[in-house]
């Protein structure tokens, strides 16, 4: 399956079904392009896993408030098809306080959420999980 990556700005669909989204890409207003590639990524219907880069975005109050009501609005649809949501932190200390994190987004959004030390691992995890072979960023 092939994407036309020329439609996608905010996240890097290149290495499809890996998807990168870059914490650098986080501007103000960025949420409607935001929703606008989540909705072809989920039409797609063939699982994907996102790996997000560049530690957590600063983001602002209305696009985190949209993407949280898309995230709900579509959390059946996410969950059949984005595998994970993989987080790269180097530091062992801000990656602990992330995974509380990420543990309640999983229970509130149903996506897997997982957090490790590299671009390398996040890789490694990301076609593990993929291909079907369970365990997370400890295994």
């Amino acid at each position: 399956m092939t994407i036309d990556a020329t439609t996608f700005t905010f996240h890097d669909v290149s290495l499809w079904p890996i998807v990168r989204q870059s914490a650098g890409s986080v501007r103000p207003g960025y949420a409607e392009q935001w929703e606008r590639e989540m909705d072809s990524l989920l039409a797609i219907s063939m699982p994907f896993v996102v790996i997000m880069e560049g530690g957590q975005p600063d983001e602002d109050h209305e696009d985190r408030k949209a993407r949280g009501i898309w995230l709900k609005r579509n959390k059946t649809a996410l969950v059949t098809v984005c595998r994970a949501v993989i987080g790269i932190e180097a530091s062992a200390i801000k990656r602990a306080a992330i995974q509380v994190q990420m543990s309640l987004a999983t229970k509130a959004f149903g996506t897997r959420m997982e957090i490790v030390a590299s671009q390398q691992e996040a890789f490694e995890l990301a076609v593990q999980i993929l291909q079907g072979k369970e365990g997370g960023a400890d295994s």
